[in-house]
């Protein structure tokens, strides 16, 4: 059976503590927790100092403690308090300062006063740390102990994919991220709902093969690449990015570069017909690993979905991104329009009519022997199924035409496939 809204929030407050970032041991934890919930997950380590086309693995990052304590022994921005309170990739730090020279080390966010925002320096050696504007306005003067007690030295970028083979080569690749401290929405509903996805996908047999990626955003997708990208452009059909799926004020959808692929026409469709109203951003919009999957020389077939689309909800990159943001029915509703989109690709094809004319459907017991006003029996998608399975037109195009989601035309396929009247296109 399927996970449900219910487990996927389960699974997030179960990761909300651990401390992220692009990597480390709360990356690999996190691995470990979806791992067994996906049993098939394969994990990897890459060293740091490998090349990823125009990029290099960092050093790895992790952190023990670290907190601004006052001479008077009061602490502010504690690590162990909320991770957030330090700047992503910090270096170690053990020093006294006065108020004035720790200010350009701190970051704060006076429009949202009680918020603790999410900074990171990955690739630029320094430190500093994260607070609410109100706890900064009350730092008096004095002096400060900075202390960051962290490792940063070579190690290892972690990722995990998951293979689900089909009866075909050809494959869809759902991929996320999780490389951010304790943030639901932005962070960890993506990573759970691609779990879920996996657990559901894993209950039958499919068509299509499925590509499950886990990585930390940007340089993981580009190390991914840089390891995958042959396998891939010969064999990725459709894709999704799927990142901040745990809210229900909205649906989201961001074209693929072009806003052709065939992802893009699945995805619109699904939302057309799931959610009706839905905000679509086209690709200067770009904000997450569709940078990179739809890049020029990559150009793989990727769009983007979300609930709110990331940058654009108050509490995103903000301590504020909490429990609250994400919730049950929001990550199933965003469960659903995937688990759709996935439906549609699955029976999605090209089909051609065996015989000349309408048939008499009914005796092939697909059409009721007496017609009768207010039968209730709609024969419609039946009939232009049919009519529109020329070889040139796939079950979506016949979807579209007739503004009809596509799953009202599962079992009508089925059962013309069964009784002979059509016939796939090879």
């Amino acid at each position: 059976m399927a996970p449900n809204g219910d487990d996927m929030y389960g699974w997030i407050r179960d990761l909300m503590p651990l401390n992220r970032s692009i990597t480390g041991d709360g990356v690999r934890q996190t691995l470990a927790y979806l791992k067994e919930r996906l049993p098939g997950l394969s994990i990897h380590d890459v060293p740091s100092g490998s090349p990823a086309f125009d990029w290099t693995v960092p050093d790895e990052w992790n952190v023990r403690e670290a907190y601004l304590e006052h001479e008077s022994g009061e602490r502010f921005a504690d690590f162990s308090r909320h991770n957030l309170h330090l700047v992503g990739y910090s270096e170690p730090v053990d020093q006294w300062l006065t108020l004035d020279e720790l200010q350009p080390h701190l970051y704060s966010l006076e429009a949202q006063a009680d918020a603790i925002p999410y900074v990171t320096r990955y690739y630029q050696r320094g430190w500093g740390f994260c607070l609410s504007h109100t706890e900064r306005q009350r730092m008096k003067p004095g002096r400060y102990r900075a202390v960051i007690d962290a490792t940063l030295q070579p190690g290892h970028l972690t990722y995990a994919d998951l293979l689900i083979p089909g009866e075909s080569e050809q494959e869809v690749l759902l991929s996320t991220y999780m490389c951010h401290p304790s943030m639901a929405n932005n962070e960890l509903s993506g990573p759970a709902m691609v779990t879920a996805l996996g657990r559901w996908l894993g209950e039958a047999k499919r068509k299509y093969s499925y590509r499950l990626v886990f990585v930390p955003e940007t340089i993981g997708s580009i190390v991914y690449l840089s390891r995958n990208l042959e396998t891939m452009k010969a064999n990725t059909i459709a894709g999704f990015q799927i990142t901040c799926v745990g809210d229900d004020r909205a649906y989201s959808y961001l074209e693929s570069r072009l806003g052709n692929t065939y992802a893009d026409r699945i995805l619109r469709h699904v939302l057309h017909h799931h959610a009706g109203d839905y905000d679509c951003y086209d690709f200067t919009n770009r904000g997450s690993d569709e940078r990179q999957y739809c890049s020029p020389g990559v150009d793989l077939p990727v769009a983007t979905f979300c609930r709110s689309k990331f940058g654009t909800y108050p509490e995103y990159h903000t301590s504020l991104d909490d429990l609250s943001v994400v919730s049950p029915a929001g990550l199933q509703g965003a469960f659903d329009v995937m688990q759709k989109c996935i439906e549609a690709i699955e029976i999605n094809a090209r089909f051609l009519a065996t015989v000349p004319c309408e048939p008499r459907f009914g005796k092939h017991g697909l059409y009721p022997n007496v017609d009768t006003v207010g039968s209730g029996v709609d024969i419609r998608p039946l009939r232009d199924l049919y009519a529109y399975s020329d070889g040139d037109h796939d079950v979506l195009d016949i979807a579209e035409r007739m503004s009809r989601p596509i799953g009202d035309y599962f079992s009508v396929l089925e059962n013309l496939l069964k009784v002979g009247l059509l016939k796939p296109c090879l």
